[in-house]
């Protein structure tokens, strides 16, 4: 579990850059439509949407490539950059191994399986970017330090990381080129037998859609019920201007339950996160998930708000899914129906609302403030009830009296080198890290720890969480002799 905390603390860097880049391309849709729904661009207005669409889906369409490197910095002792290097070098061995160009290749047999090479067309996703992170940040902080022969010592220490990464991530491409159809091929199976349920294999499929976001699986179930992946294809119908009378089932049921999720029901949830977010976390809570749900509401960006607790909070991942798939069994019940090209924020409703397929759309309203008003109580009740951490709630172990700290010596480099003299020197150090307030340290041996002598250096105090951790009340100065006391352990 601590690991799943640090690798979502290690997605709050690239997940920081999707808010905008969902707000860039809602704005770019509204002002030019045939961005999504196809046409000629004229007039300066479309062209400056165009143009927003293109700068937003930059980002976003490239979204594992930043957790990839977000993480492998994240993950990274010091956030050293080279861990993101390392995660960049694995990015890209990972998916040029296993393009279907290339595994054809490798396995011919591949080539005559179509759910085998659909695969391997989508192997560019998120779990695919999340495991390259992981890769480069563990690649760092193992071999970082490694000593080579003198002919080989240009490739020593950091210089090797991505070396090591390299050799892994091929290791690691051999094992999903067997694993990876079969994961796929599984989903493609269950797709299959959700399409037989109706109004709750919707829900189903809603479901597992959210579930399976964080390792960008959803790919399959998506293809089997929004493309003609086994005859179904409910996006493709929609958009083609037919109606249910020219397919087998109710056009738009697998579409339209994510609105009212995403367009209110993110909304009331990122509310219930700010309202239990710590009072000196606040600001930073508002800040990411304000733009956050904005990014959902308009078009329906949903990743920063989602990859913004998932891992900080998985079982509330899990109530969030079972909440898409009970308002999606409502909404096919009800009779709303509404389709997306992009996803389901307000630009694509308003633009599938004329087709043919759509009905009582008028409904996003009664069904919109009842998604904001279910998701805020649940989000709040478990929030509060299990103490989860979400973002503004992690993990920090710093108070609002720390915040009021002063430092009776200004000499950062003299607390720093006291503070290290008290830990037992830099050879007992193994982790350097600080919060808000604290510096965080990981030691060797805890007999060695003057207790004294760390708050000789003018700190606050010092507390032992654990045997080999160390947590040096500094205040909101710990930044400056943080990086004082990283260079006096180099």
């Amino acid at each position: 579990m601590k690991y799943l905390q640090k690798l979502g603390k290690a997605l709050m860097l690239p997940v920081a850059v999707l808010p905008i880049c969902g707000i860039l391309m809602g704005i770019g849709y509204a002002l030019c439509p045939a961005t999504m729904q196809g046409g000629e661009v004229t007039g300066i207005v479309q062209q400056i949407g165009y143009y927003l669409v293109k700068a937003g889906g930059a980002l976003i369409d490239n979204m594992a490539i930043l957790f990839a490197i977000g993480i492998g910095v994240g993950l990274a002792d010091e956030n050293d950059g080279t861990g993101g290097l390392a995660a960049l070098v694995s990015w890209l061995m990972i998916t040029n191994l296993l393009a279907t160009a290339n595994v054809t290749v490798i396995m011919p047999s591949i080539a005559e399986n179509a759910d085998a090479t659909l695969a391997f067309d989508k192997i560019a996703n998120p779990f695919i970017g999340i495991l390259a992170g992981v890769i480069g940040g563990v690649c760092y902080n193992k071999f970082k330090g490694t000593k080579l022969p003198d002919w080989l010592s240009f490739f020593s220490g950091k210089r090797s990381v991505a070396i090591v990464a390299g050799v892994v991530s091929i290791i690691v491409s051999v094992v999903l080129l067997f694993v990876w159809p079969i994961l796929f091929g599984a989903l493609v199976a269950l797709g299959e037998g959700i399409a037989k349920l109706d109004a709750v294999g919707a829900g189903l499929y809603a479901f597992f859609n959210r579930l399976l976001i964080p390792f960008g699986l959803h790919h399959a179930l998506n293809n089997v019920f929004w493309f003609d992946t086994i005859g179904l294809g409910d996006l493709t119908h929609f958009w083609a201007g037919e109606t249910s009378a020219d397919v087998t089932w109710s056009l738009g049921m697998y579409m339209s339950g994510f609105f009212p999720c995403m367009m209110f029901g993110i909304p009331g949830a990122a509310l219930a996160m700010v309202h239990t977010a710590k009072s000196n976390k606040k600001k930073v809570a508002i800040g990411l998930l304000s733009s956050a749900a904005i990014a959902a509401f308009v078009c329906g960006v949903t990743e920063p708000f989602e990859f913004g607790f998932m891992f900080l909070a998985p079982v509330l991942y899990v109530i969030y899914a079972l909440l898409y798939a009970i308002f999606t069994v409502i909404t096919v019940l009800v009779g709303f129906r509404a389709g997306f090209s992009f996803s389901a924020g307000l630009t694509d409703l308003v633009f599938s609302a004329s087709l043919p397929a759509a009905a009582n759309t008028w409904m996003i309203i009664p069904l919109g403030i009842a998604a904001f008003i279910v998701f805020y109580v649940v989000f709040r009740f478990a929030i509060v009830k299990f103490d989860l951490k979400t973002p503004g709630r992690e993990d920090d172990d710093n108070t609002e009296a720390e915040k009021s700290v002063v430092l009776s010596n200004d000499n950062f480099t003299e607390v720093a080198k006291i503070v290290l003299e008290g830990v037992g020197g830099k050879e007992n150090v193994t982790s350097i890290d600080n919060c808000i307030t604290r510096l965080r340290l990981e030691i060797k041996d805890y007999t060695k720890v003057d207790e004294k002598k760390i708050k000789s250096a003018g700190v606050a105090g010092v507390i032992r969480p654990g045997k080999n951790s160390v947590q040096v009340i500094v205040g909101t100065k710990v930044q400056f002799v943080a990086d004082e006391f990283k260079k006096l352990c180099k």
